[in-house]
């Protein structure tokens, strides 16, 4: 048996995962973060997009991230975000969506145009196909 840390994935409005796991790997603002049992305490923000968790007994779960942080304690790892969603209830054709209608604003540009929630929006989308790529991947391993 693999040695495991307590992870939590808590989004502002619930908590999505609280188990045992092998290993956290997320996408920090100074690289990508692969957290093991018995990693060196740290907190680092976390970018928008995938967070893969891969559970005691090596099966792996995919989650969507908005951004926000990452605690590493010796027994603990923990993820906090104001958004997270599980990777397999992401809508790909309401993201592909919402990508297409922010590219289109973005050109368009019309009198009330708002660019820094449009851009916003875009990153979102973005983060969320790298999530669905993400697990895609992970389907196919």
């Amino acid at each position: 048996m693999a040695i495991t840390v307590q992870c939590d994935i808590v989004s502002a409005e619930e908590e999505l995962f609280s188990g045992l796991v092998e290993m956290v790997i997320a996408h920090g603002h100074m690289g990508d973060l692969g957290i093991l049992p018995g990693h060196t305490p740290l907190i680092s923000t976390i970018k928008p997009g995938p967070v893969r968790v891969i559970k005691q007994g090596g099966a792996e779960e995919v989650y969507y991230i908005s951004g926000g942080f990452i605690e590493v304690q010796p027994k603990s790892v923990k993820v906090l975000a104001d958004t997270a969603i599980r990777a397999a209830d992401l809508d790909e054709v309401a993201v592909l969506e919402a990508k297409k209608a922010a590219e289109h604003a973005i050109q368009e540009q019309s009198e009330n145009f708002d660019y820094a929630a449009t851009a916003i929006r875009l990153a979102e989308a973005a983060a969320q196909l790298r999530t669905i790529s993400e697990l895609r991947k992970n389907i196919r391993r």
